[in-house]
């Protein structure tokens, strides 16, 4: 642990004050996952709407969905993508939950008391919340192997498809952490975040096409980060229909989402980290 003199941020100060700060982050990263084995209802919720809608959509409505243009793409090889980039989003409410129940039972003012690096906090958590999220993509991938997808690419791009999907997941669990940070009550986190999951899902392209809304509206949603994500993925996976669309973020969908997901993040982590200092206080 490093000292009570030490650098309070991760990653500030000498390299003995940036290795200490490691150090924390690794074993509070370790006291989440062992906490995380204990609890496995936190993995089901991360993982339970995705598989639902691999199976109401991959299965029982692929029979009765076309996609117009698709290039011989079945619609639930398309809609895989969506659903993947939905567990990004279902995290935020997971790790906003977690975050407020914390800072509620006093655990965050416990650490703070201790010769730790603050920021390791918060960047534990969002570690070992990912770890759900890899889990919930396996499990995900299987239910979607079952009901028929295929990808038609080689594994460089499938595998960036993933890494893709992994740093959404990781934006938006920075962005449930400042969530659990600014509203702490559970009824309003479960609130907003299933808003947020409903509309941030449906407004955008990851179960349907978007050649049939009009043109205000369509530009909005093909700007949904949501959007930009599932069709990189699908681009990269090879389960794109023929023709997107004629817009940047639909004609360039991976340089686009990897800006996007890039910039959640580098904007993410620093608010939060702020809000952290400030809330920790209160």
């Amino acid at each position: 642990m490093s000292s009570l003199t030490g650098p309070a941020e991760f990653g500030a100060g000498t390299a003995g004050g940036r290795f200490a700060a490691v150090g924390d982050v690794l074993a509070l990263t370790g006291r989440h996952l062992r906490h995380l084995r204990r609890t496995p209802e936190k993995l089901i919720a991360v993982a339970l709407t995705p598989v639902a809608m691999v199976v109401i959509l991959g299965y029982l409505f692929a029979s009765v969905i076309t996609i117009k243009n698709s290039g011989g793409v079945e619609y639930h090889d398309y809609v895989m993508a969506g659903v993947f980039a939905q567990i990004g989003l279902t995290c935020i409410g997971i790790t906003a939950l977690g975050v407020a129940s914390d800072m509620g039972k006093g655990l965050i003012d416990r650490f703070r008391s201790l010769p730790m690096a603050r920021s390791s906090v918060l960047v534990s958590h969002t570690a070992a919340d990912l770890v759900p999220v890899a889990i919930s993509m396996v499990a995900v991938g299987g239910i979607g192997l079952l009901v028929g997808w295929r990808t038609d690419a080689g594994p460089l791009p499938i595998l960036g498809g993933f890494a893709l999907l992994l740093a959404f997941a990781y934006a938006m669990l920075w962005l449930g952490a400042l969530l659990g940070m600014v509203l702490r009550n559970m009824e309003a986190i479960n609130g907003i975040s299933a808003l947020a999951l409903v509309i941030l899902s449906f407004m955008s392209n990851s179960f349907m096409p978007l050649s049939g809304l009009p043109g205000w509206l369509r530009t909005a949603v093909e700007w949904n980060p949501v959007s930009t994500v599932s069709e990189a993925c699908r681009v990269l996976w090879g389960n794109a229909p023929a023709s997107s669309g004629g817009s940047l973020p639909m004609e360039h969908p991976v340089l686009v989402s990897a800006i996007t997901v890039g910039a959640l993040i580098a904007v993410l982590i620093p608010v939060a980290l702020r809000t952290f200092r400030t809330a920790a206080v209160r």
